[in-house]
């Protein structure tokens, strides 16, 4: 049976000599991601804005389409739908509109008279909430927390499980992950809610998997070709851990590809922060996470090699 190979199993790539390219690159989306953020900002969701939830329960168990249908015309700027407990019930949620509380309360009137036009008397009013923007700029906080945790928790893990230099080649690639994902979020103006904050820890995880694969067979090979160049070593790990690599990538984003086409709009935003956190995860971890050990530096060992001059053919 013939078996689908995107990256031979020969290949021998020359990843290391392209380091300073890819540095450099990434160094300008950075800067470019910072600019972005301070000039146009992140177009952030009523979880982060504050607003109106809304718990319904409809007896005809209508799609989530046509719920968010029943609010077109409405004036009550954004309005997300969201299925929530039994088949039948839904959270809405709606933007906090200018004014004060009383343009709450209209807006809640105005959601009830369409929802009412849309699907009659029969719908149960289960919860009725505001928003506020001291629960909104709290959820802002912790899920940065949230994210700042991980990375550290990251650092440490690299840290005990391999050494220092692997450490803050880890983190570097995490971060540039994380920032250039915030700056694309900032250019395309997708939404950015608590689910993108969900996807930013995903994106954490998914690249430190990633990393560590590469890390794991660069401390084998260094152990096994002790005296061969350190450039030589990182290049062939980077090499035979390439196909897992690449195969993994594109493997996760088709499925969320189809999360795109196929889930409707609830999930595209989460969707296309994970394709892009993933994609440049995976750049990462090739070209800068490994690349960085020359710059910070790696302990060696002293005594020879038996596997050395092979080793350094090979490579």
């Amino acid at each position: 049976m013939m078996r689908l190979r995107l990256i031979p199993d020969d290949t021998t790539l020359q990843i290391i000599r392209w380091r300073r390219h890819a540095m450099i690159g990434s160094v300008a989306a950075i800067v470019a991601s910072a600019i972005f953020f301070a000039a146009i900002g992140l177009n952030f969701g009523i979880d982060f804005r504050g607003g109106i939830l809304i718990e319904v329960r409809i007896p005809e168990v209508p799609q989530v389409t046509e719920v968010r249908g029943a609010f077109d015309g409405a004036g009550l700027g954004e309005v997300a739908i969201q299925e929530f407990g039994e088949e039948t019930d839904f959270l809405v949620r709606i933007e906090r509109q200018p004014g004060g509380d009383e343009a709450q309360q209209v807006a809640v009137e105005t959601a009830r008279a369409h929802l009412a036009s849309a699907f009659g008397d029969a719908v149960e009013y289960r919860r009725v909430e505001f928003v506020g923007p001291t629960v909104s700029q709290d959820l802002l906080r912790g899920g940065a927390i949230a994210v700042l945790l991980a990375v550290v928790a990251m650092l440490l893990y690299i840290m005990f499980r391999f050494e220092m230099a692997f450490a803050w080649g880890a983190v570097a690639a995490l971060v540039h992950d994380v920032l250039l994902t915030i700056g694309v979020f900032s250019l395309t103006g997708l939404e950015f809610n608590v689910a993108t904050v969900a996807a930013l820890l995903l994106i954490v995880g998914y690249s430190m998997n990633d990393t560590v694969v590469v890390y794991d067979r660069i401390r084998e090979n260094l152990r096994k070709y002790k005296k061969t160049d350190l450039e030589l070593v990182l290049n062939r790990s980077i090499n035979e851990t390439l196909s897992r690599t690449v195969n993994t990538t594109v493997t996760t984003i088709m499925a969320l590809g189809a999360l795109i086409v196929l889930g409707g709009p609830v999930v595209q935003d989460f969707s296309f922060a994970m394709i892009w956190g993933i994609t440049v995860g995976t750049y990462s971890s090739i070209f800068l996470a490994a690349p960085l050990l020359l710059t910070f530096g790696v302990r060696r060992g002293t005594e020879a090699a038996g596997p050395k001059a092979e080793g350094e053919r090979a490579a």
